[in-house]
C-alpha cells in the first residue's frame, strides 16, 4: 500500500500490488521458474499454471482463451493491435478519437490517421465519428475511459456506427474496433461481447497487479502481424519465453478488482461527489473537467483559474500529497495537456488543471484533508 505519511492519489497513473496477488506471483520466481516451453514434467506444469491464468482472464472478458495475447503493458498491446493491423493494409486509415493515449495517438500517427472530435464533456462526437470512417477505415481506436479526465465512451453506440458502416462499405477491407480499457478495468464491464469490440487492451499496473503485464484481447479471426518475430509465443504473436509470474499476477488481479468492482464503484462514488462538494464550497472558482454523469468514479479533475499546477503540485507534495496534473506517460512533457486542449480548454486553463484519482485506500478523511490542503495551496 502506498506509504502511510503520504496521501495517494494518483491511482490513474500507478496502484500498489495487491498482496493476495504479489503472493499468488511469488512461487514463479523460483520454485516453479521453469521455461512453460521446456517438455519435463515440472515445466509442463508451469505451462498448466500459465494457461489457467488465461482462462481466468477469458472467463471475466468473455471469451475463449485462444483470444487472449499476454503482453507487457497497455502500450505493447495497443501497439501491437495498431500496427499489426495496418501493417497489412498500407492503403488503409485509422480512425481514434482526439484524447486517446499516446500510445495509440504516436503508433497510429504512423499512417494515415484521422482524429474524431470530442464534446466538452469529453465524450465522442458521434456524428463526427460517422463521417471520419470512410471505405478505407480498417481500424477505429477508441478509448474505453480516458486516463486524464475519466470520461467513459459509450462503447456500444461506438460499436453500432462501426457495424452500420461495414455493411454499407464498398470495399472489401476490413473494418475492426479496438479500445484500449487500461482505466476501465477496476470499475466497468469488460464483456467483450456486450461491448462490441473486436480488440480490447488492459494494463496490470492499474488493477494493482504487476508492472509490465498486460493482454490483449484478439477476437478469433482476426490476423495481426507480430511486433517480435522469433519462437512463435503466443500464438506467434509475442515470441520470448513467456513471463508467468507477471501473467499469474495479472489475472489475480483481473479477478480481484471485477468481484470487487460493484461494491468499489459504490465506496467511491460516494466518496467523490463529496470531494467535489467540497472543493466547490472551498475554491468557487474551480471547474470540473470532464462529465459528471459519464465518469469513473475514482476520479476528479478540475481546473483552478489563478494557478499553475506545476507548482501546486509541489506544494502538495511538500504537504504530503501525492497527486498529478494529467497523465504520467508525458509528465516531462511541458506541453499542455491533448485532452484538456480537446474539449477547448486555453493552454492556460490547461496549465491550471489537477488530477486525483483515488483506490482502494482512499477514506473520507484523507479526502477531507486534501480539500483543506489544496485550499490553502491555492
Amino acid at each position: 500500500m502506498p506509504q502511510s505519511s503520504a496521501i495517494y492519489l494518483d491511482y490513474a497513473a500507478a496502484t500498489p500490488v495487491d498482496p493476495e496477488v504479489l503472493r499468488l506471483m511469488q512461487p514463479y520466481f523460483a520454485g516453479d521458474f521453469y521455461n512453460p516451453s521446456a517438455t519435463y514434467l515440472a515445466a509442463v506444469d508451469t505451462r498448466k499454471s500459465l494457461e489457467a491464468a488465461r482462462g481466468k482472464v477469458a472467463h471475466w472478458l468473455g471469451s475463449r482463451p485462444a483470444e487472449i495475447i499476454f503482453t507487457a503493458g497497455g502500450t505493447e498491446a495497443n501497439n501491437l493491435a495498431i500496427h499489426g493491423v495496418m501493417r497489412q493494409f498500407p492503403n488503409g486509415n485509422i480512425v481514434t478519437s482526439s484524447i486517446e493515449h499516446e500510445s495509440v495517438l504516436v503508433p497510429a500517427g504512423e499512417y494515415v490517421h484521422r482524429q474524431v472530435a470530442v464534446l466538452p464533456n469529453g465524450t465522442v462526437d458521434l456524428e463526427d465519428l460517422a463521417a471520419k470512417i470512410d471505405d478505407q477505415t480498417v481500424l477505429v481506436s477508441i478509448m474505453y475511459a480516458n486516463n486524464e479526465i475519466g470520461t467513459v465512451q459509450s462503447l456500444r453506440k461506438i460499436a453500432q456506427i462501426i457495424a452500420e458502416k461495414r455493411r454499407a462499405r464498398k470495399s472489401d477491407l476490413p473494418l475492426y474496433f479496438q479500445t484500449d480499457a487500461c482505466q476501465a478495468a477496476n470499475y466497468l464491464d469488460l464483456h467483450v461481447a456486450r461491448l462490441g469490440v473486436d480488440m480490447m487492451t488492459l494494463n496490470g499496473g492499474k488493477i494493482y497487479g504487476p508492472k509490465q503485464s498486460g493482454v490483449l484481447y484478439l477476437r478469433g479471426g482476426i490476423r495481426l502481424q507480430p511486433l517480435i518475430s522469433g519462437g512463435g509465443q503466443e500464438h506467434g504473436l509475442r515470441s520470448g519465453t513467456e513471463n508467468v509470474a507477471a501473467a499469474i499476477g495479472f489475472a489475480a488481479a483481473l479477478e480481484l478488482a471485477q468481484a470487487m468492482r460493484q461494491a468499489e464503484v459504490a465506496r467511491l462514488q460516494a466518496l467523490q461527489a463529496d470531494f467535489i462538494d467540497q472543493i466547490s464550497t472551498k475554491i468557487p472558482t474551480a471547474v470540473l473537467n470532464g462529465s459528471r454523469k459519464n465518469r469513473l468514479p475514482n476520479n476528479i479533475h478540475v481546473t483552478i483559474p489563478g494557478t499553475d499546477n506545476e507548482r501546486l503540485l509541489i506544494l502538495l507534495d511538500e504537504a504530503g500529497i501525492q497527486a498529478a496534473a494529467g497523465s504520467a506517460c508525458s509528465a516531462s512533457d511541458e506541453e499542455p495537456s491533448h485532452v484538456l486542449r480537446a474539449l477547448g480548454l486555453t493552454d492556460q486553463e490547461a496549465q491550471a488543471s489537477l488530477r486525483f484519482t483515488m483506490g482502494r485506500s482512499t477514506t473520507d478523511d484523507m479526502i477531507t484533508t486534501v480539500v483543506e490542503k489544496l485550499t490553502s495551496c491555492v
